[in-house]
């Protein structure tokens, strides 16, 4: 990401001929897709190479007629995430757009100061990783391991906050645009004290950045030695999953020889019954760290404006905090049946 964020100095009507010479150029896009993936991107995505610059164009006129005020990144690879993610559908593009700054602008506790050394305990950890080699498909593979967490050690916000920047890496590829991401969960070793601390007003959160305010491709989602507890996890996310997403949700249990139908063994390591070796959290650890100043430049371009008017805030508010709360006190005694 990077670029201008100001609509009034990037749409084509604005300024004049003699002012445009003194605004900095916008990055231009070179697609980097094979041509097996852009054949796929044609088919899956609705993304036809010749009319690409012209739909990215379309959608940047978009966000400076409906959303000047928003502070986005208008480069065209930037945009383009947005336009794949909801398969060239300019209004569905939009409005994935708008949330995924809402999303950014409503949860301070996760976006404020985000980047890889912040989060760098979290990383260290192993909670979260990406495997280093991709599933038959082309997608990478990113490994969570929330029994890796010491909840006195720092608060759940830091793990969501590892995941996102996570995400934010991957997404930057073209490739991982187009054929998107798997996610495996290994639940071994959680607690109904671990379990409660993801209660409905987080569920609801994460869940609202993965489906609507992320513009990432989640295929499946495998579930591994989930414990009994797990039943009042998924009870707590089923509610704001939409049936696609539910339906990539695979509960494998211990059984290794089912979550191998999904994930073959020569990408997973030993942990879970692969052959590519001892699980490495190093390399993805020092991938994103190196990305540091990256980041920085990055998010330096989704500025906060001053004049953020509440029906630009798709999600937030007193109300949903409310009735998260209320859930949450519907929903413990399910986690306490389920241990």
């Amino acid at each position: 990401m990077s670029g201008d964020s100001d609509c009034t100095r990037t749409s084509p009507s604005a300024g004049s001929p003699s002012d445009s010479e003194f605004l900095p150029d916008r990055p231009k896009y070179v697609c980097s897709l094979s041509p097996d993936l852009i054949t796929k991107a044609r088919e899956e995505l609705q993304e036809k190479p010749e009319w690409r610059l012209r739909d990215v164009q379309a959608l940047r006129d978009m966000v400076c007629k409906d959303y000047p005020s928003l502070g986005t990144c208008l480069d065209d690879a930037f945009l383009l995430r947005f336009l794949r993610a909801r398969k060239f559908d300019y209004d569905r593009a939009l409005q994935l757009l708008v949330n995924y700054h809402t999303c950014r602008r409503s949860w301070p506790e996760v976006f404020n100061n985000l980047k890889p050394s912040a989060i760098k305990p979290v990383l260290e950890s192993g909670f979260v990783t990406v495997l280093p080699r991709l599933d038959p498909e082309g997608r990478h593979v990113v490994c969570i391991r929330p029994d890796r967490w010491t909840p006195s050690n720092y608060p759940i916000t830091e793990n969501i906050r590892a995941i996102y920047l996570t995400l934010e890496k991957l997404i930057q590829s073209e490739e991982t645009q187009v054929n998107g991401i798997v996610i495996l969960a290994d639940y071994k070793g959680v607690s109904l004290s671990k379990a409660s601390h993801f209660g409905p007003f987080v569920a609801k959160k994460v869940i609202g950045i993965l489906q609507d305010g992320f513009p990432i491709r989640i295929k499946a989602v495998n579930i591994i030695n989930e414990p009994r507890i797990f039943k009042g996890i998924f009870a707590i996310i089923k509610p704001f999953l939409k049936e696609k997403i539910a339906n990539r949700f695979f509960l494998h249990g211990c059984d290794l020889n089912s979550l191998h139908q999904n994930i073959p063994p020569v990408i997973l390591p030993e942990e879970y019954g692969g052959t590519s070796g001892k699980l490495d959290i190093s390399a993805w650890n020092e991938l994103l760290l190196a990305s540091e100043e990256d980041f920085l430049h990055d998010f330096s371009q989704l500025v906060l404006p001053c004049d953020s008017s509440p029906h630009d805030m798709l999600v937030s508010g007193d109300a949903d905090e409310k009735q998260c709360d209320d859930s949450l006190r519907g929903m413990k005694p399910q986690l306490y049946y389920c241990y």
